[in-house]
């Protein structure tokens, strides 16, 4: 992992910093469980967007990120001014990218779905023109271009759902970068409470109190018919996608469970 990264630290004017909230929101209610402590952090600014648009940028540093699993690149455009973009697989130090309606298909260019052709596979997707990339961003994912029709691109996402996308939507050419990552050993627990983790608990070793699954004596079966989580809902097998989401529209065929 650490052979394809520059030893360098990040741009200062790129980064920010961080506040670690330990899972609570504005109101100090725990909204994610398990969180807390971790080692300091500043945030990477990233560009998901079309900020330099028709413009040549050369690739000057991979750097790992951590606030995501997958790496970062550092271009430097033609008037001087970096940003910081998610690093596709194969993209190395001294490559030149360009960000434009349409472009060469290389891996990194980034351009718009309708000017793609089918069978390639994009990553940094948009959901909605000039709002920036919300879909297939974590390390090793990439989604595949199966057909274009009237005003819309038919994507094959890492899941192996189908959805339509807006074809004057930008996406990014090639895989994100690290796709590695989820082969990689923690090796000790304080490894995962560096990155901010507490430990979990199994719901069956706690008291009844506590979770539905808790109580018996010695190393008993949770007693149920299904799992459930802390709060007595179905854990396992359970849709929890909103009916009215507004996406919903988009989706053609439904991912399958393996």
């Amino acid at each position: 992992m650490n052979s394809i990264l520059t030893k360098k630290k990040p741009e200062k004017f790129l980064t920010k910093p961080l506040k670690s909230n330990a899972g609570r929101n504005f109101s100090g209610q725990i909204t994610v469980r398990h969180r807390g402590k971790g080692v300091k952090r500043l945030y990477r600014l990233v560009d998901f967007g079309q900020e330099k648009i028709n413009m040549t940028g050369r690739i000057i540093a991979i750097e790992y990120d951590p606030n995501r699993t997958a790496f970062l690149a550092l271009v430097e455009y033609n008037d001087s001014s970096k940003r910081y973009i998610l690093a596709p697989n194969g993209l190395k130090t001294g490559d030149k990218i360009i960000c434009a309606p349409q472009a060469e298909i290389k891996t990194g260019n980034r351009m718009m779905l309708k000017n793609i052709p089918v069978g390639t596979e994009v990553y940094n997707i948009e959901i909605e023109p000039d709002k920036g990339a919300k879909m297939v961003r974590s390390a090793g994912a990439a989604a595949r271009i199966m057909a274009h029709e009237n005003k819309f691109t038919q994507l094959e996402m890492p899941s192996k759902e189908i959805r339509r996308v807006k074809s004057e939507c930008f996406a990014t050419i090639g895989q994100c970068s690290h796709a590695e990552y989820r082969f990689e050993n923690k090796n000790k627990a304080g490894s995962r409470r560096l990155k901010g983790w507490r430990p979990c608990v199994r719901g069956s070793a706690m008291n009844p109190c506590d979770h539905p699954h808790g109580g018996g004596e010695g190393r008993t079966s949770i007693g149920l018919r299904y799992p459930k989580t802390p709060w007595g809902k179905p854990a396992l097998g359970v849709k929890t996608r909103s009916k009215n989401k507004w996406t919903n529209k988009m989706i053609v065929k439904r991912r399958h469970k393996n």
